[in-house]
Formats: structure tokens, C-alpha cells, sequence
């Protein structure tokens, strides 16, 4: 059994004040992916990530962006978008290391994201199976629906919108080369992470007022759509929970919404289908202790793959 989790931390001082080291300590999880780490490396705390062992690749941007995967064996490959990244054993000293060098090229229009520390993938070494963490752009409005007294930020012409739509466009050709890449090298391949897109009407609370928001607009919608098939990736979570209402994994922190589960389900697990159908249980993590641990949740999931697998719970 493989208990994978995937949490978008907000910024991993906050996370880790709130309890994420005791979360990581109870929940038993062989692999969590963390998004919007957003700290440099001079500046993670000590302890963070508890007895795993841990690939970060954090970006150029400062305060933003960063992503992690935390694995209980030293994974046996770490490749990234032509970035450095830190791979630490637990208390060992910080340790650069370049990419694999069996990186798969990266499609047109990602190299201006090489260094915004969006992504990182690792072979595990427990299994057949390479895991990715992404952190997609939240990104805007179209310039359409900019309504300036109707929003919290001042309008850019749809700049953000744009940027997004173009990551998205390029890394679905980089999403299927990977896992390409993956299956002929005999593993399976799983992509978690902040997609900043709920899929469907079950995926957003208040579905009907957000048709006209960021994260819900029609196009965003059918780019999950394009990268979802029963031969290609699978929806892990949806497959367990097909007609729920979310569970939802983000929440605002203002006003009631985290109390009356007003939530988005923008955090995926997205498996090759012969992983996928190993799922024995999904379920999100909505406070530990009674803490919210970020303005997400974790989402975590229970792989029987591969059968007989040992594990340590």
C-alpha cells in the first residue's frame, strides 16, 4: 500500500507554525507533494519535513511559488524544468544537485517557467512510479470580464488570464511526453498539485455565481477536460467520489466559507489508469487537531500498488 498525499502548504513557516510537522508525523503518508513552499532555502525551518526525505526546487521568484516531494526512501531520480534543486536525507546538510539527465526536453512556450519553481517529478524507489508536483498559475480574468469595481485587483487587460492560458497550453504537451516518458521506462506516472481549476459543477460550492471566475471559466474547464481519459489520466479522487459535492480542498479565509464548506476542489491527483484503478480510499484532510494547516487542504490517497507492497503503518 502506497498513502500519498498532496497539500498546497502557503507557504511552508506558516504550515509548519500551524502543525504540518505533526500532521506529517501522524498521518503515515510514503509521499506528499507540497506546492507554494515559498522559502528559500536559508530559510526553511529545520525540521520541516520531519524523517523524509525531501526534493525542493524553490524557485527564482522570491516569497512565491516552490514545490516539494517528500518520499520515506531517497528517491532514485529528480528532474525538473532545467532547474537546481535541493534533495536533503533527513538531517543530513542542504545538497544541490542538478536535473536527471533523462530530463524530457521541455515543450515550447515552458522554458519563461523553467525557474518559477512550478514543478518537480521524482522516480520513487519503493515502487514503479514517478511523481510530479505542479503549481499552476492562478491567473485572471479575461479582459472581457474586468469589471473594475467588481474586483480585488486592479485590471491588467486580461494579462494574467493570457499568461495562464499559454502555460496551460504548453504544459499539456509537456504533461504528455512525461508520462510517456514514464510508461516506457516501466512506471507509472502520478500528477498532483494545485491546478487552480475546479472541473466541474461538483467541484465548486456556489457553481453558478463563479461561471464568471478565475479557476472556473469554461476554457479552463475543458483544458481538465483534453488532459483527462480512461487511457491517459485519471481523476483519481472524482473516481472514488463520482457524484459527491466536492470534497472541496480550498477554502477562503474570509468570511464563513470554511465553515459551511463553501469550498473548490483545485487540488488533484491525476494517475495513469492501471494506477488508478489500485485507489482503495480518498479522502481530504480538512484540519489537524482542529487547525486549518493552510487555506488548503490535503488530499490524500491509498494506492494498493503494487500488490504485496510492505508498508509501515
Amino acid at each position: 500500500m502506497l498513502r500519498i498525499a498532496t497539500v498546497n502548504v502557503n507557504g511552508i513557516r506558516a504550515a509548519h507554525r500551524r502543525g504540518l510537522g505533526d500532521w506529517l508525523a501522524t498521518r503515515n503518508c510514503d509521499v506528499v507533494a507540497l506546492q507554494e513552499v515559498r522559502a528559500p532555502l536559508a530559510k526553511l525551518p529545520l525540521d520541516a519535513f520531519g524523517d523524509y526525505h525531501v526534493a525542493y526546487e524553490p524557485g527564482q521568484l522570491a516569497g512565491r511559488n516552490g514545490v516539494a516531494v517528500l518520499t520515506r526512501q531517497r528517491p532514485l531520480a529528480v528532474r525538473t524544468w532545467d532547474a537546481e534543486v535541493l534533495v536533503r536525507a533527513p538531517g543530513e546538510e542542504h545538497l544541490h544537485t542538478e536535473p536527471a539527465p533523462d530530463r524530457v526536453p521541455l515543450a515550447r512556450g515552458l522554458g519563461r517557467h523553467a525557474h518559477e519553481g512550478r514543478y518537480l517529478e521524482v522516480d520513487l524507489a519503493e515502487a514503479p512510479v514517478t511523481v510530479a508536483s505542479l503549481y499552476l498559475p492562478k491567473g485572471g480574468l479575461p479582459a472581457r470580464l474586468q469589471v473594475p469595481n467588481r474586483m480585488r485587483e486592479a485590471p491588467d487587460g486580461g494579462a494574467r488570464y493570457e499568461r495562464k492560458m499559454r502555460f496551460m497550453a504548453a504544459f499539456a504537451r509537456q504533461l504528455s511526453r512525461t508520462r510517456r516518458a514514464a510508461l516506457a521506462n516501466g512506471r507509472e506516472f502520478l500528477l498532483m498539485g494545485d491546478l487552480n481549476v475546479a472541473h466541474t459543477r461538483l467541484d465548486v460550492a456556489a457553481w453558478r455565481r463563479s461561471q464568471t471566475s478565475e479557476g472556473f471559466l469554461p476554457e479552463e474547464r475543458e483544458w481538465i477536460d483534453a488532459q483527462l481519459s480512461p487511457r491517459t489520466l485519471v481523476d483519481v479522487v472524482r473516481a472514488v467520489h463520482p457524484d459527491a459535492e466536492g470534497p472541496y480542498s480550498w477554502w477562503s479565509w474570509l468570511g464563513q466559507a470554511y465553515a459551511r464548506d463553501a469550498g473548490w476542489r483545485i487540488d488533484y491527483h491525476l494517475a495513469t489508469p492501471r494506477l488508478a484503478r489500485t485507489v482503495v480510499a480518498a479522502e481530504v484532510d480538512r484540519a489537524h487537531h482542529g487547525v486549518r494547516l493552510s487555506d488548503h487542504a490535503p488530499v490524500v490517497v491509498d494506492y494498493a500498488f503494487p500488490a504485496g507492497l510492505a508498508t509501515s503503518r
